[in-house]
């Protein structure tokens, strides 16, 4: 297991949570252009280190970052598309919203757009499955 899966696992769900939380707004403030580490911990009530660790995470896990130290500097997102076709299966898909609902699927304008669109990407659930779930959700 690496040190990030050990970190992970030894941590509080609670905790686990809010870093979540906290990972979306980094990407959502980033979005508007690069900030730096200070003002992202002014905006999100935490310390420059804890932002600098946060935006570790997300750049090993996959995503774009640049940094750019001094006057003038900071951290900015940089995805080099801004809207990319991705194919997932409905497994994959049904893992995703599982993943967003633990955060809550309109915690945040990103993310209740992508539960819209991965949901929609299922197809359209037919009433009489509506009526099937437990408690007959309508």
């Amino acid at each position: 297991m690496d040190r990030h899966a050990l970190a992970a696992a030894s941590r509080d769900g609670h905790l686990a949570l809010r870093r979540v939380e906290r990972h979306q707004r980094i990407l959502e403030l980033l979005a508007s252009g690069p900030l730096t580490a200070r003002a992202l911990a002014e905006r999100l009530g935490v310390s420059t280190r804890t932002v600098e660790r946060d935006v570790e995470r997300l750049r090993d896990a996959g995503l774009p970052f640049s940094t750019r130290p001094g006057r003038g500097g900071g951290i900015a997102f940089t995805p080099t598309r801004r809207s990319v076709p991705v194919v997932l299966d409905a497994t994959e898909i049904g893992a995703v919203v599982s993943a967003l609902a633990v955060v809550g699927t309109t915690s945040s304008a990103a993310t209740a757009s992508a539960t819209a669109k991965l949901v929609a990407a299922l197809g359209e659930t037919r009433e009489g499955d509506r009526a099937r779930e437990p408690g007959g959700v309508r």
